[in-house]
């Protein structure tokens, strides 16, 4: 897999690209009616065949942001530890810069998998909470739409349970209401491949070590083998350069093709995916593009990227102020945007009469996966692109946060560093971010309060409360446990501050 993802000159080649309808305005070519409306005669667009398959390519790769990040999992689990679908990845210690992954944490031990149902039937087994280790996360589909939460806020109430996903089509010999009689957690689905990814929540003195081994509790088989599971395979990622981030190259469009082969084409996806045939992609054949159809798509792919980064950075899209008052920016911390309705409708990015592609794309999944399907309080998101003069945050400066002493988390709070361009971790950074249960080797001023440095080089004297940036970058602050629902009513982050 090509890791590259873009050179500037070619990301700023992608907003260069002229739209047909400046090229026919430009042209001297073509005829116009009496009233004004163009006849375009064959000459009028130079190679139109090439400028749709430019203008496919951009499209699809927006439409299927959600289905290629889910698809990368595979990949990375295949290539990096040599597993496959069906096995579960976890980690004996926390990530690091080595790994790839879409704006994960690097306090917490995560587990993972990537499935497939089209064999039959599928069960997932969640372990109950034990003292120390319960689970906080989501199984979704080939969309990275949630189907359903685990753990105590989730279906099996922390008691543990046989989550059961039955494909498309599914006509079994025992009926949905039999086989919940029998005890599963049953869901009809969509798609045949699913995704999950389990944070476990650790107390009584819980660590690293106690989540790796609950993770290697989760059992994954298929009902046809109910009466005599074969073992479930693990693999531990924790020393491991696993990289399941997107990239926006060509593997991107096979990542496309992977995911219309793999799955049933459901009817909400019936026209882009028709599109997609003038680009190689059809159900059921080899994706064998020729170098015209890979050059379209390498040039709308630049724009698709383009136009997501775009959705990403720009005021009131993916994201908007926390702080505001009679529109006057308190801070420059933000707060996802999310659609109207899909926190409540646990993020289908579906409504009655549309699929919301630009807002799952550059709104959430080009940059976050495994949203829940229940949007609960235990975590606090801030976002911080700007500093106090509303400047990005860039690569050659150096910037301070001070975290205050009151921050308003139970648990812990975190502040991580990710790369503007891949979304990820900064590649090989010493470290990635501190929390407060980095306070016994950090420095904390006499109020309390920490200042927490960002640049490409640690201030003399203050390696140990310095992350490494080194390329255009970004913030989340995590708060674990927040005191309340309206806590930011009477607290408030301070702004990050170039120095």
């Amino acid at each position: 897999m090509n890791k590259k993802l873009f050179t500037s000159t070619f990301l700023a080649a992608a907003l260069a690209i002229s739209s047909p309808i400046s090229m026919l305005q430009a042209s001297t070519e073509g005829s116009f009616d009496d009233t004004g409306g163009v006849l375009a005669t064959t000459n009028a667009i130079k190679d139109i065949e090439y400028q749709i398959m430019v203008q496919r390519a951009t499209q699809l790769a927006i439409w299927a942001m959600p289905a290629v990040g889910m698809n990368d999992f595979i990949t990375a689990t295949r290539r990096d530890l040599g597993g496959d679908l069906n096995d579960v990845i976890y980690l004996s210690k926390p990530f690091d810069s080595k790994h790839g992954f879409l704006t994960a944490n690097d306090v917490t031990a995560y587990s993972w998998a990537s499935l497939t149902s089209e064999p039959g039937p599928i069960i997932i087994e969640v372990p109950a909470a034990s003292d120390k280790v319960n689970y906080f996360g989501t199984v979704v589909n080939a969309w990275d739409q949630p189907i359903e939460d685990v753990g105590p806020a989730g279906a099996d109430k922390g008691k543990g349970g046989k989550y059961l996903f039955l494909p498309p089509g599914y006509k079994g010999d025992k009926s949905k209401e039999e086989l919940q009689k029998e005890g599963y957690l049953v869901y009809q689905t969509d798609t045949y491949q699913y995704g999950f990814s389990f944070r476990p929540v650790l107390s009584n003195g819980g660590t690293d070590a106690d989540a790796a081994e609950y993770a290697q509790k989760i059992k994954i088989y298929y009902l046809a083998d109910a009466a005599n599971p074969p073992p479930t395979k693990y693999f531990d990622a924790a020393e491991k350069p696993y990289d399941c981030l997107p990239y926006y190259n060509f593997t991107f469009f096979e990542d496309i093709n992977d995911s219309i082969q793999n799955n049933p084409i459901r009817p909400q996806d019936k026209v882009m995916v028709s599109l997609a045939k003038g680009l190689g992609i059809e159900k059921g054949k080899p994706f064998k593009p020729t170098e015209r159809q890979k050059k379209a798509i390498e040039e709308g792919l630049s724009l698709a990227y383009a136009s997501m980064q775009d959705y990403f950075i720009a005021p009131g899209k993916a994201m908007i102020p926390l702080w505001k008052k009679d529109n006057t920016l308190l801070s420059q911390w933000l707060v996802w945007n999310f659609a109207p309705g899909q926190p409540q409708s646990g993020f289908p990015y579906e409504t009655e009469d549309s699929v919301l592609v630009d807002d799952r794309a550059g709104g959430s999944y080009f940059w976050i996966t495994y949203l829940p399907k229940y949007l609960g309080s235990g975590t606090f998101y801030l976002t911080g692109l700007r500093d106090k003069k509303g400047d990005l945050l860039d690569a050659t400066s150096t910037y301070k946060l001070n975290v205050p002493k009151d921050t308003p988390a139970k648990d812990f709070w975190s502040v991580i560093v990710y790369s503007m361009e891949t979304k990820g971790f900064v590649r090989n950074a010493k470290r990635v971010g501190l929390s407060s249960r980095n306070k016994e080797t950090m420095q904390v001023n006499s109020d309390g309060s920490y200042d927490v440095y960002l640049g490409p080089k640690a201030p003399k004297g203050k390696e140990s409360n310095w992350i490494p940036t080194g390329e255009d970058f970004f913030l989340l602050f995590r708060l674990y446990g927040p005191e309340s629902k309206t806590f930011y009513k009477t607290w408030v982050l301070g702004d990050i501050e170039k120095i």
